[in-house]
């Protein structure tokens, strides 16, 4: 007995490594397609958006989550890349904002084109794989971002966005954020406004994923009813296990089972463990725990890297992904259900949408109500005269009557 008991350690040891070279092997064929990187937000606050000055190196880049040899190590495949503006632009200068953040990804393409490919569709994804590169696709942080517009709505898309996160952390004029459950907002929207909806549509049209991460649970649920395609949270957890209200409760998870929709779970401390420091261990407990509720083709990860400030012993930066499969091999999933979590999942979603989308449909063209815009530097134009033509008949009878008393006719 005595002589077995010191082999304890070495066991666990050389099963420890087993399930690490298991997870090496799953992701060298399937690998990771992660849900948010905000390492264009850091590229603009460190560089003013500028890849040539040489600290903005992505190959040595230091002090971000995120370069070149850690997303290698981690065996990131797929990015989808924030373009991030934050609340404070809001009908400032947030248009300009997120054209910016847009261009900085597509730059990153081009400026290292043996590393990053950037492509809009699930095929490109594929292709991407393929070539041993790193998929990079974009999605808008914020429906602020469209300024309350579906011309600008269609122009993003236009320009490679392929999810729109509906609200930052701040209400749009159609759509109401997470701090409303938090009681620091008021609700706007009772979740969805009319205008709310015809942007869902309009998304649909498209092929633009809808994207529930900061929104309130009102507007979470309005949405998935809506939607004729699935939609992805592209960095929640799991409310249960953290009760955090930017995480998502059991009854969104049920309709997330519904829709076939994705939960994409974040890593940063606070949404994980509802404290300042947080475990690797903890956050495959919201992955574990969406599992079980919404079921293995919900699973996804949307890290938030380079979003926060702080994240789980373990998950220090991207390429710390091998930890965390080998920590859900050891929970005992299966090859197939790490495989959905890393790509197979968001791949099915993303054809989904793109095959409910009908770009030959006749686009929403109805603009949301001057009334419901804020700011106060807007200008008016095409609605001056607009809303004369929805007047009730008596408002245009007693305009008609004034002018002709004007002219004495009366």
């Amino acid at each position: 007995m005595w002589t077995s008991w010191w082999l304890w350690p070495l066991v666990a040891v050389c099963t420890a490594d087993s399930f690490l070279d298991q997870a090496v092997q799953i992701l060298r064929v399937t690998p990771v397609i992660d849900g948010h990187n905000d390492l264009p937000w850091q590229l603009l606050n460190k560089f003013n958006n500028r890849l040539q000055d040489s600290r903005a190196n992505l190959t040595v880049l230091a002090d971000t989550h995120t370069n070149i040899p850690k997303l290698r190590a981690g065996f990131v495949g797929g990015q989808f890349w924030s373009a991030y503006t934050p609340c404070d632009t809001q009908n400032k200068d947030t248009v300009r904002r997120t054209l910016e953040q847009m261009d900085v990804v597509h730059r990153m393409c081009q400026l290292y084109p043996e590393t990053f490919l950037c492509v809009t569709d699930s095929a490109g994804i594929q292709q991407a794989f393929r070539e041993g590169k790193v998929a990079s696709l974009i999605g808008v942080e914020g429906g602020h971002s469209i300024d309350s517009s579906l011309g600008v709505l269609r122009a993003l898309y236009r320009l490679g966005m392929r999810y729109l996160t509906l609200t930052h952390n701040c209400n749009t004029p159609w759509a109401d954020n997470w701090l409303v459950d938090r009681g620091d907002d008021e609700a706007q929207s009772g979740g969805l406004s009319v205008f709310g909806q015809r942007v869902v549509r309009e998304m649909n049209r498209l092929g633009v994923m809808i994207d529930l991460a900061h929104v309130s649970v009102a507007t979470m649920k309005a949405a998935l009813q809506l939607s004729t395609a699935p939609v992805i949270f592209s960095h929640s957890s799991a409310f249960t296990v953290c009760a955090h209200k930017r995480n998502v409760p059991d009854d969104v998870l049920q309709l997330v089972k519904e829709t076939g929709s994705l939960v994409m779970v974040n890593f940063y401390n606070d949404y994980v463990s509802c404290a300042s420091e947080a475990t690797l261990s903890q956050v495959a407990d919201h992955l574990d725990y969406i599992k079980n509720v919404a079921g293995a083709a919900a699973v996804r990860f949307g890290g938030d890297f380079d979003g926060v400030t702080r994240l789980p012993v373990g998950l220090e930066d991207v390429s710390k992904y091998p930890d965390l499969v080998a920590e859900l091999l050891r929970r005992g999933w299966t090859e197939a259900e790490v495989r959905g979590a890393l790509a197979e999942n968001l791949l099915r979603v993303f054809r989904e949408v793109e095959q409910v989308s009908n770009q030959a449909q006749v686009p929403e063209e109805e603009p949301i109500s001057l009334e419901q815009l804020g700011g106060s530097c807007r200008t008016q134009y095409g609605y001056s005269e607009a809303p004369s033509l929805h007047r009730r008949p008596g408002a245009l009878l007693a305009s008609l009557s004034l002018l002709l008393l004007s002219l004495g006719l009366l």
